[in-house]
Protein backbone atom coordinates (compact mmCIF):
# COMPACT_ATOMS: atom_id res chain seq x y z
CA UNK A 1 0.00 0.00 0.00
CA UNK A 2 0.86 4.03 -0.30
CA UNK A 3 2.23 5.34 2.37
CA UNK A 4 -0.42 8.50 3.25
CA UNK A 5 1.43 11.50 1.63
CA UNK A 6 0.73 9.86 -1.57
CA UNK A 7 -2.82 9.06 -2.11
CA UNK A 8 -4.69 12.55 -1.06
CA UNK A 9 -7.95 12.06 0.75
CA UNK A 10 -11.41 12.79 -0.77
CA UNK A 11 -11.83 15.48 1.17
CA UNK A 12 -8.65 17.03 0.47
CA UNK A 13 -9.39 16.68 -2.63
CA UNK A 14 -12.75 18.56 -3.11
CA UNK A 15 -10.79 20.78 -1.14
CA UNK A 16 -8.20 21.26 -3.43
CA UNK A 17 -10.22 21.51 -5.93
CA UNK A 18 -13.18 24.26 -4.88
CA UNK A 19 -9.93 26.13 -3.96
CA UNK A 20 -8.44 26.31 -7.38
CA UNK A 21 -12.00 26.99 -9.42
CA UNK A 22 -12.44 29.85 -6.50
CA UNK A 23 -8.54 31.23 -7.73
CA UNK A 24 -9.32 30.50 -11.06
CA UNK A 25 -12.95 32.39 -11.44
CA UNK A 26 -11.27 35.26 -9.35
CA UNK A 27 -8.50 35.28 -11.71
CA UNK A 28 -10.63 35.01 -14.81
CA UNK A 29 -13.08 37.56 -13.85
CA UNK A 30 -10.28 40.28 -12.04
CA UNK A 31 -7.16 39.62 -13.64
CA UNK A 32 -7.32 37.64 -16.77
CA UNK A 33 -7.87 40.81 -18.86
CA UNK A 34 -5.58 42.82 -17.87
CA UNK A 35 -2.92 39.66 -17.94
CA UNK A 36 -4.17 39.20 -21.58
CA UNK A 37 -4.16 43.49 -22.14
CA UNK A 38 -0.39 43.73 -20.44
CA UNK A 39 0.32 40.91 -23.03
CA UNK A 40 -1.01 42.08 -26.14
CA UNK A 41 0.79 45.60 -25.24
CA UNK A 42 4.15 43.95 -24.72
CA UNK A 43 3.64 41.90 -27.74
CA UNK A 44 2.54 45.38 -29.66
CA UNK A 45 5.33 47.10 -28.26
CA UNK A 46 8.07 44.09 -29.18
CA UNK A 47 6.62 44.31 -32.73
CA UNK A 48 6.69 48.59 -32.76
CA UNK A 49 10.20 48.08 -31.65
CA UNK A 50 11.33 45.21 -34.02
CA UNK A 51 9.36 47.42 -36.91
CA UNK A 52 11.63 50.68 -35.90
CA UNK A 53 14.76 48.73 -35.30
CA UNK A 54 14.24 47.64 -38.99
CA UNK A 55 13.50 51.33 -40.38
CA UNK A 56 16.40 52.71 -38.49
CA UNK A 57 18.53 50.06 -40.06
CA UNK A 58 16.95 51.14 -43.85
CA UNK A 59 17.45 54.27 -42.88
CA UNK A 60 21.51 53.96 -41.48
CA UNK A 61 21.68 51.50 -44.35
CA UNK A 62 20.80 54.76 -46.77
CA UNK A 63 23.17 57.05 -44.72
CA UNK A 64 25.84 54.95 -45.10
CA UNK A 65 25.20 54.66 -48.99
CA UNK A 66 24.69 58.66 -48.62
CA UNK A 67 28.20 59.06 -47.00
CA UNK A 68 30.13 57.02 -49.27
CA UNK A 69 28.61 58.74 -52.13
CA UNK A 70 29.96 62.01 -50.64
CA UNK A 71 33.04 60.52 -50.00
CA UNK A 72 33.40 59.81 -53.48
CA UNK A 73 32.38 63.06 -54.86
CA UNK A 74 35.02 64.72 -52.01
CA UNK A 75 37.95 62.85 -52.91
CA UNK A 76 37.03 63.65 -56.83
CA UNK A 77 36.86 67.23 -55.52
CA UNK A 78 39.82 66.76 -53.81
CA UNK A 79 41.78 65.50 -57.17
CA UNK A 80 40.14 67.61 -59.12
CA UNK A 81 41.62 70.74 -56.47
CA UNK A 82 45.23 69.11 -56.56
CA UNK A 83 45.12 68.95 -60.35
CA UNK A 84 44.44 72.21 -60.64
CA UNK A 85 46.96 73.43 -58.16
CA UNK A 86 49.66 71.41 -60.08
CA UNK A 87 48.69 73.28 -63.39
CA UNK A 88 48.74 76.51 -61.50
CA UNK A 89 51.97 75.80 -60.12
CA UNK A 90 53.69 74.88 -63.36
CA UNK A 91 52.16 77.85 -64.96
CA UNK A 92 53.45 80.33 -62.82
CA UNK A 93 56.96 78.23 -63.17
CA UNK A 94 57.00 78.47 -66.87
CA UNK A 95 55.94 81.95 -66.64
CA UNK A 96 58.94 82.59 -64.25
CA UNK A 97 61.20 81.12 -66.37
CA UNK A 98 59.31 82.54 -69.15
CA UNK A 99 60.32 85.74 -67.79
CA UNK A 100 63.97 85.26 -66.57
CA UNK A 101 65.02 83.51 -70.27
CA UNK A 102 63.40 87.76 -71.73
CA UNK A 103 65.43 89.55 -68.83
CA UNK A 104 68.39 87.65 -69.64
CA UNK A 105 68.13 88.06 -72.94
CA UNK A 106 67.62 91.62 -72.24
CA UNK A 107 70.12 92.05 -70.27
CA UNK A 108 72.71 90.51 -72.61
CA UNK A 109 70.88 92.83 -75.54
CA UNK A 110 71.70 96.04 -73.17
CA UNK A 111 75.59 94.56 -72.56
CA UNK A 112 76.29 94.02 -75.87
CA UNK A 113 74.97 97.35 -76.75
CA UNK A 114 76.88 98.40 -74.11
CA UNK A 115 80.08 96.94 -74.99
CA UNK A 116 79.50 98.32 -78.93
CA UNK A 117 79.60 101.92 -77.38
CA UNK A 118 82.46 101.41 -75.56
CA UNK A 119 84.33 99.52 -78.41
CA UNK A 120 83.09 102.47 -80.39
CA UNK A 121 84.09 104.94 -78.16
CA UNK A 122 87.73 103.35 -77.57
CA UNK A 123 88.31 103.07 -81.26
CA UNK A 124 87.68 107.23 -81.56
CA UNK A 125 90.22 107.33 -78.33
CA UNK A 126 92.98 105.42 -80.44
CA UNK A 127 92.00 107.41 -83.59
CA UNK A 128 91.96 110.88 -81.60
CA UNK A 129 95.41 109.51 -79.97
CA UNK A 130 96.89 108.38 -83.54
CA UNK A 131 96.07 111.29 -85.11
CA UNK A 132 97.77 113.48 -81.97
CA UNK A 133 100.46 111.18 -82.16
CA UNK A 134 101.00 111.95 -86.53
CA UNK A 135 100.50 115.83 -85.97
CA UNK A 136 103.21 115.56 -82.69
CA UNK A 137 105.83 113.55 -84.94
CA UNK A 138 105.19 115.44 -87.94
CA UNK A 139 105.64 118.91 -86.13
CA UNK A 140 108.91 117.29 -84.27
CA UNK A 141 110.02 116.52 -87.84
CA UNK A 142 108.85 119.34 -89.79
CA UNK A 143 110.49 121.38 -86.75
CA UNK A 144 113.78 119.30 -87.33
CA UNK A 145 113.90 119.58 -90.98
CA UNK A 146 112.79 123.75 -91.35
CA UNK A 147 115.82 124.59 -88.49
CA UNK A 148 117.00 126.71 -91.31
CA UNK A 149 115.28 129.79 -92.28
CA UNK A 150 115.81 129.66 -95.72
CA UNK A 151 114.55 125.79 -95.70
CA UNK A 152 111.11 127.01 -94.38
CA UNK A 153 110.50 129.83 -96.91
CA UNK A 154 111.30 127.76 -99.56
CA UNK A 155 108.78 125.03 -97.99
CA UNK A 156 105.85 127.94 -97.31
CA UNK A 157 106.53 128.72 -101.35
CA UNK A 158 105.82 125.34 -102.19
CA UNK A 159 103.01 125.06 -100.21
CA UNK A 160 101.50 127.92 -101.49
CA UNK A 161 102.00 126.81 -105.24
CA UNK A 162 100.01 123.38 -104.15
CA UNK A 163 97.32 125.03 -102.57
CA UNK A 164 96.92 127.40 -105.89
CA UNK A 165 97.17 124.63 -107.73
CA UNK A 166 94.37 122.45 -106.32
Amino acid sequence: MLPPLLTPGLGLFVWNLLAFVIVFLLLKKFAWKPIMKSLGDREKHIADSIATADRVKAEMAQLKNENEALMAQAREERSQMLKEAREARDKIVQEAKDKAKAEAARIVAEAQVTLEQQKQAAITDVKNQVGNLVVEIAEKVLRRELAAKSAQEQYIQELSKDVKLN
